[in-house]
């Protein structure tokens, strides 16, 4: 039973990673730029969800409210941040995206001081209790894979069947060529963003009710390894990273159950660089050719 209770825990850790990476890819497949500040946007909706619970003791308040303030957020990042950078070098937009990332953690730190908050779960269900007691599943854990399952068959669907959809895909491909056919580029990628940093809240509140705890630097280790489960899987493929993270939340439960805890993280990193190392696009990831 430990074997099982160790795979349902990667895999619910696995799905907020994946929920996080599908806001990675979503942002780079289309806009073709790093928002490593998208760790963060996390953190800031679990602080809304936080207050507005506090407030009213609503969840559903507190999750509507997190979603919205985090979508308004990561456009307003887009347009301050990123759009004056498109055709910028990657060290700046790297340099951007960082001083972004601590930005928001210091803005936080300032409205919301550095103590731990104890982050009261959304999930309102009991745990489900198999076995004759002998495996318990958490509540939290079931939703968690069930909205992450959910996110990404209404994300692939999304990208397939809408006209919002295609205009991504076109932009994806050639800016140049989307625009002449009267794509609004700017609209676009601002609603690629949106999109992302409405993922990032969902997940912000997921991962706090998993693991209730909240401070300024939530989002920071969660959002790294998040990257790299969306490199592990393909960046860009938003079937590569559900698969990404599911499989670094079941690396990583299984290297602090059976391993160690202290180099859970060592692992999980040297599994990516083995895995770029024999398949440098990720699991699901094609090779870009440079048109010369």
């Amino acid at each position: 039973m430990d074997f099982i209770s160790y795979l349902i825990n990667g895999v619910s850790l696995g799905s907020i990673y994946a929920i996080i990476a599908l806001g990675y890819t979503m942002v780079y497949g289309i806009a073709k730029m790093l928002n490593f500040a998208h760790g963060d946007v996390i953190m800031i909706g679990g602080y809304i969800c936080f207050t507005a619970m506090s407030a009213s003791g609503n969840s559903w308040l507190g999750i509507i409210l997190a979603v919205i303030v985090c979508t308004v957020l990561g456009v307003a990042i887009e347009k301050v941040a990123y759009k004056p950078l498109r055709q910028a070098t990657s060290l700046a937009v790297l340099i951007t995206a960082i001083g972004m990332s601590y930005f928001l953690q210091n803005l936080a730190l300032i409205i919301f001081g550095s103590s731990p908050k104890a982050f009261k779960s959304v999930v309102p269900f009991e745990p489900l209790v198999l076995a004759d007691g002998a495996l318990t599943i958490k509540a939290e854990s079931i939703v968690t894979v069930i909205c992450c399952v959910v996110i990404m068959i209404v994300l692939v669907n999304f990208m397939k069947k809408s006209k919002t959809g295609a205009a991504m895909l076109a932009v994806s491909e050639d800016k140049g060529a989307a625009q002449l056919m009267g794509i609004n580029v700017n609209r676009t990628i601002a609603i690629t963003f949106a999109i992302g940093s409405a993922l990032a809240a969902i997940a912000g509140v997921l991962l706090c009710s998993y693991s209730p705890t909240l401070t300024p630097y939530t989002g920071s280790m969660p959002g790294i390894k998040a990257f790299t489960a969306a490199v592990f899987g393909g960046i860009g493929s938003i079937p590569g990273a559900f698969i990404g993270g599911m499989l670094l939340g079941i690396i990583e439960g299984f290297a602090k159950a059976y391993i160690s805890s202290e180099l859970a993280d060592a692992i999980v990193f040297g599994v990516l660089v083995i895995v770029l190392i024999v398949k440098p696009t990720g699991i699901l990831g094609r090779p870009i050719h440079e048109k010369v």
